[in-house]
């Protein structure tokens, strides 16, 4: 819809009126529509200023006069400086992703090393969030993947723990990871403690980027061994050696002048833009991940890393070196908000020559092969989703797809699952899973586990009348009655634009045999060598897994909780104390009483108490 000569005026005047009590002090603002919906999120130096300008339409692009006339009110926020400002002001782009920002599709967290020193003898492990766990941490890496391999050669290197505190108690021999020199076992007395910190410190200096002086230490250690023919400690050692030469040749773009770094590269392609951000700590490459942000076609590339950078580091640890592929506008004004956010110098490089340009360079190649698998990810799923319309004659090509599965063990725990597919491919952060509550669902019922699911999903649409985030498409797995029970459900919530089909094997199960039950007794049977069953198999298999998983994960944590919460004086936050001192309810079971009387907040009677219960005394 063109705005109006008319709507763009009465935008402009109703911004004109909040101009005459405004401050000329910094702060952020906010444009709203008329559901009081965020259009826009801007930060000022001085917001008097800033906000007039908005008044004099004439110089404004066509989107900034769109959204001046979709403006219905506005909200502002006054900050002590203009640093502060603009960390707000990404902070709320993050959390709202307004329609006229720039904005990040993904934050998750990124995985870190973490040496547990709650224990005398510390546990190498992977761990995510703040770091409230006494101990060593070391990222962020790029993926859990790379935080996996890289404790798994670490463990090589440095015979470090990783087992459980639960499991370490319980040890009464060195389990299989110290056969195959894996692991000093500690568990058992195979290692002094003097000698196992020796081991946790030499892992720090190695994480910390003293790679060298531990191999020369190592190699010192072996040859006095080999001299003092203990050749079975001296082979221990070279095997650590080699695994440490192992993981510092394994560094593909390396720079040794560059110890803690974030380094930023950004690139679009057919209005597709990506920000490439690679990971140095201690002079060593942790890893890659490559972002695709939400952008307008108009926005350049030095203003989308500008607000990328902001919006990154409001969650995400910040070195002190950030080196970047182009100038961004507010480069000194960045500087500035995270130095005084992080209390450390923070610098923003845009190198030109050297070795640091050429890392610049490697980081932009690996942007553009980023892109061009998009691109084709891209013209894949659309040509996937265009001959599924035509094959199954649906009225538009599917914007949103969900697809509905539920698991259960002969009807206990029923949990329902919903996964979501859209141009760009499965969309996770749409995932939703159900916990079936209906006690007049029979065990086993699938119609009825099924239905209380979908009613539950589009009982909001329908009280609000809004069809953000409904679908077009509805994939069912299962028969001709689960279909019947979706269609039901459909027509009853009013909602005539979705479509739906289901998915089900024949009688034998097997794979490659299914039926797309369309409605009205209407069944197709694709080729085995379709595409377009393949594609239909992926994201049937993908709710089925997501179904399972969220089934396991509540059976886990009802076998957890129950027998615990069975004991009368046993709260949240006492049963929370006992978990984490034992690790988990079975070791719990299998403690005695002296054991349980040492948990904190927990005391003679109720040690008693719990004992007897959990060993049915």
């Amino acid at each position: 819809m063109v705005a109006t000569q008319t709507s763009i005026e009465k935008g402009s005047n109703l911004i004109k009126k909040y101009t005459k009590s405004l401050t000329t002090k910094p702060g952020v603002y906010r444009m709203l529509d008329i559901n009081d919906k965020i259009l826009y999120i801007g930060k000022a130096k001085n917001l008097l200023n800033r906000v007039k300008s908005y008044t004099n339409t004439n110089k404004h692009s066509y989107r900034i006069k769109k959204m001046i006339s979709e403006t219905q009110s506005m909200e502002f926020t006054i900050t002590n400086s203009e640093a502060e400002a603009l960390l707000l002001e990404a902070n709320l782009i993050k959390k709202n992703k307004p329609r006229y920002n720039i904005a990040m599709r993904d934050d998750k967290s990124f995985p870190k090393i973490l040496i547990n020193k709650e224990h005398p003898f510390p546990r190498l492990m992977k761990y995510r969030g703040e770091n409230k766990i006494k101990g060593e941490y070391y990222g962020p890496f790029a993926s859990a993947g790379a935080v996996n391999r890289t404790i798994d050669t670490l463990q090589k290197a440095f015979l470090i723990r990783t087992c459980s505190d639960n499991v370490y108690m319980n040890r009464s021999r060195p389990c299989l990871l110290h056969q195959i020199n894996r692991c000093s076992a500690p568990c058992t007395g195979e290692i002094p403690k003097g000698d196992y910190d020796i081991l946790i410190s030499d892992l720090d200096k190695f994480m910390n980027g003293k790679g060298n002086d531990i191999k020369d230490k190592i190699y010192l250690d072996m040859e006095n061994e080999s001299k003092n023919l203990n050749y079975e400690n001296a082979a221990i050692l070279r095997d650590r050696l080699e695994t440490i030469t192992k993981i510092q040749s394994q560094q593909t773009i390396n720079n040794s002048k560059i110890r803690d770094a974030d380094i930023f590269a950004v690139m679009q392609l057919n209005n597709i833009t990506c920000v490439q951000v690679f990971f140095f700590r201690a002079g060593q490459n942790w890893g890659n991940r490559e972002y695709f942000p939400i952008t307008n076609k108009i926005d350049s590339n030095e203003l989308i890393l500008d607000s990328f950078i902001a919006q990154f580091y409001t969650t995400h640890p910040c070195p002190s070196n950030i080196i970047i592929s182009i100038k961004i506008p507010s480069h000194n004004l960045l500087e500035k908000a995270l130095s005084e956010k992080n209390s450390k110098k923070v610098i923003i490089t845009v190198p030109f020559k050297g070795e640091k340009l050429k890392l610049i360079q490697k980081v932009l190649m690996n942007t553009e092969q980023a892109l061009k698998r998009k691109m084709n990810l891209l013209h894949d799923q659309k040509s996937l989703l265009e001959a599924l319309t035509n094959k199954l004659s649906l009225k538009r090509i599917p914007k949103r797809i969900e697809i509905y599965d539920n698991s259960h063990i002969q009807g206990s725990l029923p949990v329902g699952a919903m996964v979501v597919v859209g141009q760009d491919g499965f969309e996770k952060k749409h995932y939703r899973k159900f916990n079936i509550k209906s006690e007049s669902i029979a065990k086993g019922d699938d119609y009825g586990m099924m239905r209380e699911m979908l009613e539950r999903r589009f009982a909001k649409i329908s009280e609000t009348g809004t069809n953000e985030n409904s679908p077009d498409l509805l994939v069912i797995d299962g028969g001709i009655g689960q279909l019947n029970v979706a269609l039901e459900i459909i027509q009853n919530s009013k909602l005539e634009n979705i479509e739906v089909i289901s998915i089900s094997k024949d009688k034998n199960r097997r794979f490659g045999n299914e039926k797309i039950h369309l409605g009205k007794s209407k069944t197709l049977i694709l080729d085995k060598n379709d595409p377009l069953l393949y594609f239909l198999q992926r994201i049937r298999d993908e709710a089925h897994r997501f179904a399972i998983g969220s089934h396991r994960h509540r059976r886990t944590m009802q076998l957890k909780n129950s027998r615990l919460d069975d004991i009368e004086g046993i709260g949240a936050k006492r049963k929370q104390q006992l978990i984490k001192y034992f690790g988990s309810v079975k070791s719990i079971q299998e403690a005695n009483f002296n054991d349980i009387i040492k948990v904190p907040g927990i005391n003679e009677k109720l040690a008693r108490d719990i004992f007897s219960s959990l060993n049915n005394e």
